[in-house]
């Protein structure tokens, strides 16, 4: 990879190739490509799509790999192509390019975004926020003009949207809403860009700055992971039992739940658009001329059978309209009808917009998903524990690819685990250990998959030294829950303490929980408080008090006591106050992935990286 580039442009990148990647599995494939380019308003025939690929492919699979598309928009700066193809993704209908330098780099760089997105996101937000009264002096935001970018910059609207994406992932006590100054709108946008962290988004390279200035192509997309997780939130099978009608013959539950939502999705509509003998492949080229979706439209509208859900018949007349914008604009009328006109316009339907297309369907099953629960079925889904989402949350809000929506399933490869050892400092040897996907042979490529999750196993013995007694690859690979957890969370522990060392938090000795709770006491002493710990395991730590004390003594006058509970009676006392806790925390600018219920059962390691993240910045501020 070139040395040039920097994270804010490889984060961009990375956004390019996700929106072509249709299918989502991680390459892009010669009619992806094609797709991409014809996107763009730069068709290429046949020979020069595949003279394109043969230049992408480096190992010769017939499909480009996320390096391989990043190595072509880096390295290959002299190649006439590539830059033809560079050029390109300028060239996308509704793309505006904008010039700028960024905090990372002092090179000049030049960001891409997409009028579409700015004008679906600013109406989502008009329409999902409206009643707030928060949002009030915000709303509506125009979507023709640059609006949506000012909007963001007191952080107090994007608090309120990962609230409507995430319930509770924000204490509302917490965010600043009246006389705001430029101190208490950059605790807004801590508070907001450490609660979209919490909850998977990833934020490696925005900071509020970033958000203050309305940088475009920052805010849309960080608006759009906010957006995404809500709307994904109920399309598994764990919170919306009836997905189980999408089985498929032969296959098992397991295999089911192992879906990506972006692969329910698609299964959800094919299983709709069967019944009248269609099917898609994706939401941008399949569904252009609109007639997908007015048969899934048909198939879903409320037949009338539900008291609540009066019949609609949907107007199937738009089909046969020759022009396709006005077919899509006729269909939208009709998804209207059924409170689903979200997200893309007829050019964006027209124009083939995935990631706009991908919500817009995701609307549709929220709302009217159209599916029972087979009968006579003999199990109850296994829903997520809180642990395992703070395990996923923090990886996904790393930046590791794939994405990972199940804990355990997307870590067989030891990919992401790998990936994770290099972010907690230890040196990966990729070019001559790591088996890289796709992984080809019998069972799938099963043994290279268990070769790297034999190195991820080697490397957390001899070079992190963690505990790993018992624990092989082939746990990983199997997928074993409480050991693949054990390795997991030792890699977030030293993720936690790594970032200490980095500030000086040791002076020379190594991090451990005794040098954490040692500051921790030294620190509340030093400002006088009456609170101190003994271990991470000390009951006090269920009423949130010293956490609360500890936050006041790093950012003195933060907290209001106001509205702690200081006499704890009950559980939900415990409750609000951990709330507060977790939320004033990330405040005053830590990244905390625990959640309130972490402190009120004293859960000893989400507490520990509760006080070391507190204890980072303690020492930023020193």
């Amino acid at each position: 990879m070139s040395t040039s580039i920097c994270n804010e442009e490889l984060e961009e990148i990375r956004q390019t190739f996700q929106n072509a990647d249709e299918d989502n599995n991680g390459y892009i494939c010669a009619s992806e490509l094609s797709s991409l380019l014809q996107e763009l308003n730069f068709p290429l025939p046949g020979y020069k799509i595949r003279e394109l690929l043969k230049t992408l492919d480096k190992d010769n699979d017939s499909r480009i790999s996320f390096e391989e598309f990043t190595a072509i928009l880096t390295d290959l700066k002299d190649d006439k192509l590539a830059q033809q193809f560079k050029r390109a993704l300028n060239k996308r209908e509704g793309i505006v390019n904008l010039g700028g330098t960024s905090e990372i780099s002092s090179e000049g760089t030049q960001h891409s975004i997409s009028e579409q997105e700015r004008f679906a996101f600013a109406n989502y937000i008009n329409s999902s926020l409206e009643k707030d009264p928060d949002c009030a002096s915000l709303l509506p935001i125009d979507p023709n003009t640059e609006q949506l970018f000012k909007a963001v910059e007191n952080g107090i609207l994007l608090c309120k949207l990962i609230n409507l994406s995430v319930p509770d992932t924000i204490d509302e006590r917490t965010i600043n809403k009246k006389k705001l100054t430029h101190f208490t709108t950059q605790e807004n946008l801590n508070l907001a860009l450490n609660s979209a962290s919490a909850i998977g988004c990833q934020v490696v390279n925005i900071g509020a700055l970033d958000l203050k200035e309305g940088k475009p192509h920052l805010v849309l997309g960080l608006l759009w992971q906010i957006i995404k997780i809500g709307l994904f939130a109920d399309i598994e099978l764990s919170r919306n039992e009836a997905i189980a009608a999408l089985l498929e013959e032969g296959e098992s539950l397991e295999e089911l739940m192992k879906l990506s939502p972006e692969e329910l999705l698609l299964r959800w509509a094919n299983f709709h658009l069967k019944k009248v003998n269609m099917s898609i492949s994706n939401f941008s080229g399949d569904i252009k001329d609109s007639l997908a979706y007015f048969h899934l439209l048909e198939q879903i509208a409320p037949d009338g059978s539900k008291d609540d859900a009066p019949r609609i018949e949907v107007d199937m007349s738009g089909q046969y309209q020759s022009d396709l914008t006005k077919r899509a604009e006729l269909m939208l009328v009709q998804a209207d009808r059924l409170g689903c006109r979200q997200f893309v316009t007829a050019t964006d339907v027209v124009s083939g917009n995935s990631k706009l297309n991908m919500a817009f369907v995701a609307t549709l099953f929220n709302k009217h998903p159209a599916l029972t629960k087979p009968e006579n079925q003999d199990w109850t889904p296994i829903s997520e524990t809180r642990e395992e989402r703070t395990f996923r949350n923090w990886m996904n809000s790393l930046g590791v690819s794939p994405h990972v929506h199940h804990i355990y399933g997307d870590l067989i490869d030891a990919i992401v685990i790998l990936q994770l050892y290099e972010k907690t400092k230890v040196k990966v040897d990729w070019d001559s250990r790591v088996n890289m996907p796709p992984f080809k042979g019998i069972g799938g490529g099963h043994l290279k998959k268990i070769e790297n999750c034999n190195y991820a196993v080697e490397l957390g013995k001899d070079k992190a030294g963690f505990s790993l007694v018992g624990i092989a690859g082939q746990d990983l690979y199997d997928a074993n829950e409480t050991l693949t957890l054990a390795l997991v969370w030792q890699l977030m522990r030293r993720y936690t303490l790594t970032i200490l060392e980095d500030l000086g938090g040791g002076e020379g000795d190594v991090i451990c929980d005794d040098l954490i709770i040692s500051w921790v006491n030294k620190t509340l002493a030093d400002a006088g408080k009456t609170s101190s710990i003994k271990s991470f395991k000390d009951k006090s730590i269920g009423t949130s008090l010293p956490v609360l004390d500890l936050i006041d003594a790093i950012q003195p006058s933060s907290v209001n006591f106001d509205l702690v509970k200081k006499e704890v009676q009950s559980d939900e006392d415990k409750l609000d106050n951990a709330k507060y806790a977790i939320s004033m925390a990330r405040k005053i600018g830590t990244k905390v992935y625990a959640l309130p219920e972490d402190l009120v059962e004293v859960n000893t390691k989400m507490v520990m990286t509760i006080f070391a993240c507190l204890m980072g910045r303690g020492m930023k501020r020193a």
